[in-house]
């Protein structure tokens, strides 16, 4: 049993709490991870909403109870810790069946919440754009409602009645289940004109001739310290779980011609995240989607970083982002700051077997220029050298191609200006909208001629 360090004179705390992982003896048991780092990571979370932690410790669990999750035996033994530190709140980093949740309530008298519940009071505390808010609302409702079940029991000891005839407490779920499903029908409609706001942003953005790169990762992974290093923003980034919620963007300078891109900053991923948030934020997340490149960021120190790699790419792959999408995925081995000597051999031998890997520190700004080289050779990937000839009087689309392509020839007569530029696909496709003309391919005239 541990208990961590607290301090004893913060006022902002929620609460005094009690931090338990079960680990699972079983085959849904999560043996990629260590069980402390699980425990730390759920203490992190207890934090991230100003808990108190009073007391944290794993618990092994042989064979989960369908009524309590533990044996008697354990569950006694920590009713009575409960009762001694005068414990307000436990917290299981696990999933409860509302079963195994109300017994434990009783057992211990004191509320009791599970990992999915956790998760959604930060994301609660964190959302601060009416979409979040809508979207952790809804993950809030849809998670309530499959805790309806018996709540309400206590109303049938005040009458008696037949068997057939549902009493009290049958209505007043029934009750609470109507005004759930009816808030919910009513902020799906709300998602769907904000997601409708969003994909005509999404087009704004296509219209205009930057490459959009999205950070992804573990929560805390330092995204978030990233990409105010990158861009001098000042997003929320401290030392917390799930410190940014909403996506943001800002453009940003690169090393290579027309050398501007999108940055957007998104939500961290985390293990067993729960499923009403994986829906809720969907219209979030597929912000990733719509990239050009994929920026995934790593703690590199962290003792389950290889965990941690394999919950975001089954999110990505979730969301559809995997094959060759996956494969120019740049990968970003952070907080170089915290590696000793082993570590930072470690990863200078990832990086060398790794086609787009790079080391940094964001907190430092070791790397970063290397990581920006890196970014602009992957948003030039895909690109092709295009023939266009350009009317004088149309300068606006000549200074474009200057500024968003690399001009390889060029050559002035009477009528107009013909050049040979090298863009990527989406500049492609925005020039091709320009001229209202397919393009003509200047790599495949060269294979013709060969």
């Amino acid at each position: 049993m541990g208990s961590p360090d607290s301090d004893e004179n913060n006022k902002d705390s929620a609460g005094r709490a009690l931090i338990v992982h079960p680990q699972l003896k079983t085959a849904g048991g999560n043996a990629a991870r260590l069980p402390q780092a699980q425990l730390d990571e759920a203490v992190g979370l207890a934090g991230a909403i100003g808990l108190d932690v009073i007391v944290a410790e794993v618990v092994v669990v042989n064979r989960p109870r369908p009524a309590t999750l533990f044996g008697t035996g354990k569950v006694d033994e920590l009713g009575i810790l409960i009762k001694a530190e005068e414990i307000e709140l436990a917290v299981l980093d696990t999933a409860l069946t509302p079963i195994q949740q109300r017994n434990l309530e009783r057992a211990w008298n004191c509320k009791v919440i599970d990992r999915t519940g956790l998760i959604l009071e930060i994301f609660a505390d964190r959302a601060r754009t009416k979409e979040g808010r809508l979207q952790v609302e809804l993950a809030q409702l849809t998670y309530q409602r499959s805790r309806l079940v018996r709540s309400w029991t206590h109303l049938e000891r005040q009458r008696g009645g037949l068997g057939t005839v549902g009493g009290p407490g049958e209505t007043q779920i029934e009750a609470d289940r109507r005004m759930i499903d009816d808030r919910v029908v009513s902020l799906r409609r709300q998602l769907e004109a904000v997601v409708r706001t969003r994909e005509l942003h999404r087009k704004t953005r296509r219209d205009v001739p930057y490459p959009v790169v999205a950070l992804v990762g573990y929560t805390n992974a330092g995204k978030s310290t990233l990409f105010n290093r990158l861009t001098g923003a000042a997003v929320m980034a401290e030392d917390l779980l799930f410190a940014t919620l909403d996506p943001t963007m800002r453009a940003v300078e690169i090393p290579r011609r027309g050398g501007r891109i999108i940055l957007s900053d998104t939500v961290g991923f985390v293990s067993a995240l729960p499923t009403q948030l994986v829906a809720a934020f969907r219209a979030t997340l597929e912000e990733v989607l719509g990239a050009d490149v994929i920026v995934h960021v790593r703690d590199i120190v962290h003792p389950d970083s290889e965990a941690q790699k394999q919950d975001v790419l089954s999110v990505l792959a979730d969301l559809g982002a995997d094959g060759p999408r996956r494969d120019s995925m740049i990968e970003v081995y952070n907080k170089m700051d915290l590696a000793g000597a082993d570590d930072r051999q470690r990863v200078a031998n990832l990086v060398e077997r790794a086609p787009h890997a790079v080391a940094v520190s964001a907190m430092s700004g070791e790397g970063c220029e290397d990581l920006l080289t890196l970014i602009g050779r992957q948003v030039g990937r895909d690109e092709r050298p295009v023939r266009v000839s350009v009317p004088h009087h149309d300068g606006a689309t000549l200074a474009w191609l200057y500024q968003v392509g690399e001009v390889i020839e060029r050559r002035d007569d009477e009528a107009a200006v013909w050049l040979v530029v090298r863009l990527d696909a989406a500049n492609a496709g925005r020039l091709e909208k320009r001229l209202g003309r397919p393009l003509d391919w200047a790599d495949e005239a060269i294979k013709a001629a060969e």
